[in-house]
């Protein structure tokens, strides 16, 4: 775990560590403690294992799965404040949606990361045509139960709508039934964000890859679940 991957989780959970720059400063120590005293720890500065846990940094499998190692490697990108660099990061698998600021792009985001590390993983049917539509993804790859870098895709506004979201698995609160997914177009950004479990329509596994690890347990005490990821 480096500076630069603790900044990256602090960013995602929704505290500010300064730039994400590998300097563990003042700002990052600030959201260190800020973030331990909302899970109910210690509030020091200290990274522990209990705040790696409480991180979604422990255990780390990004290694293991190539599409969550690239999705980590852009956490905190933003929207508006890094569109240029954000643009072309959804441009470099060849293809893109168009403008994240006015786009959904939570699919565009699955898209890239998938296709610049599965380059052989096939599409089909209305997948293949328009990945960006995030329920197409329950067209990918082949059925699974939630495990760490699974295709998660979630309904959003109406179970029988048009409408939905799509990310990777991260980790699973049991008590709470709440499902930690990393994504695009969460808080308009390239974050990790707890969903409730009853919105998700089913979570998917590339055919072109092996066993996916287990999902690890974390608690979502005290997190904040998204609701609307439009």
């Amino acid at each position: 775990m480096t500076t630069r991957d603790l900044q990256r989780a602090l960013a995602a959970a929704g505290f500010d560590p300064g730039p994400i720059d590998g300097i563990h400063g003042p700002k990052t120590d600030a959201a260190v403690v800020a973030f331990k005293a909302a899970q109910g720890l210690r509030a020091r500065p200290y990274v522990g294992p209990l705040t790696l846990e409480a991180l979604g940094l422990a255990p780390d499998l990004s290694h293991d799965v190539p599409w969550m190692n690239e999705a980590a490697k852009h956490i905190g990108l933003h929207e508006h404040r890094d569109h240029g660099v954000l643009s072309r990061f959804l441009r470099s698998d060849g293809k893109a949606l168009g403008d994240p600021r006015k786009l959904p792009w939570c699919g565009d985001f699955v898209d890239t990361c998938l296709r610049l590390t599965l380059p052989e993983e096939p599409r089909k049917d209305k997948l293949a045509q328009n990945p960006y539509l995030a329920r197409n993804w329950m067209l990918f790859g082949k059925d699974s139960p939630p495990r760490f870098g699974a295709v998660a895709v979630f309904w959003r506004g109406s179970y029988h709508g048009i409408s939905g979201h799509v990310g990777f698995a991260v980790a699973w609160d049991a008590a709470r039934r709440r499902i930690k997914v990393r994504g695009g177009n969460q808080r308009n950004s390239v974050s990790d964000v707890w969903l409730d479990s009853d919105r998700m329509l089913g979570c998917r596994a590339p055919l072109t890859f092996g066993d996916l690890p287990v999902l690890p347990g974390l608690s979502s005490a005290g997190a904040a679940v998204s609701r609307n990821e439009a």
